[in-house]
């Protein structure tokens, strides 16, 4: 039984995730506990091999179950590899996106149904889901103005995706928060990353038993 914490942020492109990552880290490091922070796809090598093929800008004609089923993929090596052995010596594993994400691109966005994408990654984790799920929302608009303005390094396939794909995927997002109440919080990305910390960590004190 794994005696660690699962905390899993999600959100559109552009939300502050990373930041709220680091951030998150170094505050729970500080408090004795071994932390690891990880994303997906990637986290691993056979996972983040996967990751390139999923957002690279040639495979714009990649077809939508192929995507989702590549992504359950990873996500299986990656939970096997790196999170459930973190768990089961008591880490914090702090991880950028999860199977949430799934069910907000592929199974809202993409179009192929939440619950069958839901299905597909149950079979993947063997329903191991997070303790705790942050969902940073922000109007896609603000997130994408965010990404251009920041000088991003690299263009991957979602990046060519419409506004109103991202619109979907954060419609998406809040009709899966409503699946999940007992483990997902939202929070107004559109605040301060300052501000921003500071209530994702007042939830977390609050989530996360012996914090």
């Amino acid at each position: 039984m794994a005696s660690g914490w699962f905390i899993t942020l999600e959100g559109g492109e552009g939300a502050g995730k990373s930041t709220l990552i680091r951030e998150l880290s170094a505050r729970l490091a500080a408090t004795g506990r071994e932390v690891t922070t990880t994303r997906e796809p990637g986290g691993i090598p056979i996972a983040e091999a996967i990751r390139e093929i999923i957002l690279h800008v040639d495979h714009t004609s990649m077809d939508p179950w192929t995507e989702a089923l590549l992504y359950a993929a990873a996500r299986r090596q990656h939970l096997a590899e790196k999170v459930v052995p973190a768990l089961e010596r008591g880490a914090a594993v702090i991880c950028d996106r999860f199977v949430d994400s799934s069910l907000a691109y592929q199974g809202h966005a993409r179009g192929l149904g939440i619950e069958s994408v839901w299905n597909i990654n149950r079979f993947a984790t063997e329903s191991r889901m997070p303790d705790l799920t942050l969902f940073l929302d922000l109007d896609p608009e603000i997130g994408l103005a965010r990404l251009e303005s920041g000088g991003r390094s690299k263009v991957d396939r979602l990046d060519l995706e419409s506004l109103e794909f991202h619109r979907k995927v954060r419609e998406g997002y809040r009709i899966v928060a409503g699946m999940f109440p007992e483990r997902f919080v939202t929070l107004d990305a559109s605040a301060s990353p300052e501000e921003l910390a500071e209530e994702a960590w007042r939830y977390l004190s609050k989530r996360l038993p012996g914090l």
